[in-house]
Formats: structure tokens, C-alpha cells, sequence
């Protein structure tokens, strides 16, 4: 019999985290991180991370489960995701996906494929080129994949054209499939849908509130710690070349955080365009968490 979860999606900033909870608070059920830096200890203010009075009330897993100097990929991830369905399914628990990165909700939900090539010899000579150059070549060989990425990006910039130099196929085709499901799990998905203005504004005060809990001196402390994965994360990587430039009006770095966040939105939603079967519920709904118990019910009925 398919394992059942329920999965809750959404752009940054949406709700997600709050709605897993009062899911598995009422379903009898644990909810599993799907974002790619809650899994990192001490990454606690830029990652948003549930608080511990949440956490405390509901088991969550797959976060502060590696040191920020290790490296964590999709595959590490999807692994460690399997393990913590199978242990809450085996304890007659409910498992509730909390998705920050749909790359890995995709991965969850169609298993992982093979993967693209790698070739350290063909890494270490793109490295060597021009980061300019680089970029140009990018957009003229992979332009969807140019699209989601920042010109200065260089460590995906590489890795996607190492693809395209050991292939010849854009390394953005190795990420579309047919969608076709896993037949081992049945799946919820639901959305949280937001205007945009509402969901910038939302982007904004969170934007203003990790800097007032002390961001800046959250990534000073990490910054030479963190893998190469790590260092990626939205907030920390801004802030680092904020101080790597030697800037002194923090109002400038809070603005990057903030752009690049709303970047993070789009991509994330972009992504969610291909699951079909999300059941979106506007995130401003004053009946939303009703609303969720409602359909996990009803499907759990069902199913």
C-alpha cells in the first residue's frame, strides 16, 4: 500500500512552516523539512527555522542535522528524507513535508534519476576562464537555466556548462521529466497562494526582522565555516559579499537580502508550476488552517 504523506508548498515567506505544524498538531502527524540549509546547525536566523516552542510541540526532522562545514546535495537529502518518512510511517504517524525547495519535493515525490556527468578536469578548466565569459556562454548554450541564476553565481554557472562541455545537452534538460510519480507514495500537495504584493510586503518584514534578530552577526560568526553548499543560502551569501566589500550602510545589504529573497519566490513558484495536482489555498484565507484540516481529512478518509 503507497505510503501517505502530505506536502506543503509554497513561495518563501508563504506560511508553510505554520501550516505543517497545525496539520500534524491535528492529524497526529510529524513534519519533515524540505529546505536545503534548515538541515545545517547553527544557520538558525537566516534559514528561519521553526522555533523551538514549535518544534517542542510537534516533532520536526531534517533540521540541524549536519554542521555548516559539511556538504549536503539533493541526493544526501532525498536519503535522509526517505529514512525520516519511513520511521514516522512505521510509527503509525502522519508524514508532513514542509517544501522550501521544490527541487527536492520533485526528487521526493519522482525518485532520482542518475544525474548529469562530472568531470573534475573539465571543472577545474572552466574555473580557470573568465567569470564574464562564463556567463555569456551560459546564456547562449543553456538560456532557461541562465534565466534562474544570477550572473555572478559561479559555482552553478560551471557545474552547468561541465554538463554541457560532457554531454552537449543543456544542463536545464536533466531537470525536466515526464513527472511521472513514484507508485510507492500517495501524496497531498498543498499550495499557498499570495498576491504579490502581499507576499513581498510579507518578504519585507521578514527581511527587516532577520536583521533585527542579528543576521549580520549570525553569518560574520559562520562565514568561515560554511561548505560551499552553505554559503549559498539566501541571506548568507549577500551578507558575505556585503562584508567582503567592506560596506558600512547596512541598509544597502537589507535591500539585497531582500531582492534576492524575492527572486527566491519566483523560482520557487516558477517550479511549483509543474505539479498539476497542488490544491492552492490563498495564504491570507482568515478560514485557511480550517480549510487545510478539512482536505487532509477528507483525503485521509478517502485514502
Amino acid at each position: 500500500m503507497p505510503q501517505r504523506l502530505v506536502v506543503v508548498v509554497g513561495a518563501t515567506a508563504s506560511g508553510k512552516s505554520e501550516l505543517a505544524l497545525a496539520i500534524a498538531e491535528a492529524c497526529a502527524g510529524e513534519v519533515v523539512s524540505a529546505d536545503a540549509f534548515a538541515v545545517y546547525r547553527d544557520m538558525d536566523i537566516g534559514t528561519a527555522k521553526p522555533p523551538l516552542r514549535d518544534r517542542a510541540r510537534v516533532p520536526h526532522h531534517l533540521i540541524d542535522v549536519l554542521a555548516p562545514e559539511d556538504r549536503c546535495d539533493a541526493a544526501r537529502w532525498l536519503a535522509m528524507a526517505e529514512r525520516a518518512i519511513s520511521d514516522i510511517a512505521q510509527r503509525g504517524k502522519l508524514p508532513v513535508v514542509a517544501g522550501g525547495t521544490p527541487l527536492y519535493i520533485k526528487l521526493l515525490l519522482e525518485g532520482l534519476s542518475g544525474g548529469p556527468p562530472r568531470s573534475e578536469e573539465v571543472r577545474a578548466r572552466l574555473r580557470a576562464c573568465d567569470p564574464h565569459a562564463l556567463w555569456q556562454e551560459l546564456q547562449r548554450v543553456d538560456p532557461a537555466y541562465a534565466r534562474q541564476r544570477h550572473p555572478h553565481d559561479l559555482r552553478r554557472i560551471v557545474r552547468a556548462l561541465e554538463v554541457f562541455h560532457l554531454t552537449g545537452r543543456p544542463y536545464s534538460s536533466f531537470h525536466t521529466t515526464a513527472g511521472q510519480r513514484r507508485g510507492d507514495l500517495q501524496p497531498l500537495l498543498i499550495g499557498l497562494s499570495w498576491e504579490r504584493p502581499a507576499l513581498h510586503a510579507r518578504i519585507g518584514a521578514r527581511t527587516r526582522a532577520l536583521f533585527d534578530a542579528g543576521l549580520i552577526d549570525e553569518v560574520r560568526r559562520l562565514r568561515h565555516r560554511l561548505s560551499p553548499e552553505a554559503a549559498q543560502a539566501v541571506g548568507y551569501k549577500e551578507v558575505i559579499a556585503w562584508l567582503d566589500a567592506g560596506a558600512e550602510d547596512e541598509a544597502q545589504c537589507r535591500a539585497a537580502v531582500e531582492t534576492a529573497t524575492r527572486r527566491l519566490a519566483r523560482h520557487q513558484l516558477t517550479w511549483l508550476r509543474r505539479f498539476p495536482d497542488i490544491v492552492w489555498l490563498p495564504g491570507d484565507a482568515p478560514e485557511l488552517r480550517q480549510r487545510a484540516l478539512e482536505l487532509v481529512r477528507t483525503w485521509l478518509s478517502a485514502h
